[in-house]
């Protein structure tokens, strides 16, 4: 699993017209699913995303988490993070879990973050064509991988 994961002043997800998702601060996740995760690496990845203290304290420092500062999480399927371009210009995206696999452990996931905080949590709409509009905070991009 890959997850770039944005610090963000507001993001939001249209789909067709419509924002599917919307929050003001807090993470922004791009979320890759391999064709072998597993529930347990998704866990371990959700937890790491709680407990990030990517966030400014009163001095400045990073030192706080999403769930230190009630932000929100907006999470957004996307499995290009899995596109290899080590031969040609064309990606292959053979490495992505196929949707079967890769769409109930989006819906998981989603799940994990709402049964294990307080947060607010948007999505976007997965296989869907998404604009995702966001304004960076910092900015701060972390990409996290298990």
């Amino acid at each position: 699993m890959k997850v770039v994961v944005q610090r963000v002043k507001s993001s939001s997800v249209i789909v067709d017209n419509k924002v599917t998702g919307s929050i003001g601060k807090g993470l922004l996740l791009l979320v890759g699913i391999h064709q072998d995760d597993s529930p347990e690496q998704m866990e371990w990845i959700c937890n790491k995303i709680l407990k990030l203290r990517i966030f400014e304290d009163e001095e400045g420092k990073m030192n706080r988490s999403v769930s230190d500062i009630g932000g929100g999480i907006l999470v957004v399927s996307q499995f290009t993070l899995y596109g290899n371009t080590r031969k040609g210009t064309r990606p292959s995206f053979i490495e992505a879990a196929r949707p079967d696999k890769a769409e109930p452990m989006y819906e998981d996931m989603i799940t994990y973050f709402k049964e294990h905080s307080d947060l607010d949590i948007e999505t976007g709409k997965f296989g869907a064509m998404m604009n995702v509009k966001l304004e960076n905070d910092g900015p701060v991009t972390i990409i996290l991988e298990k």
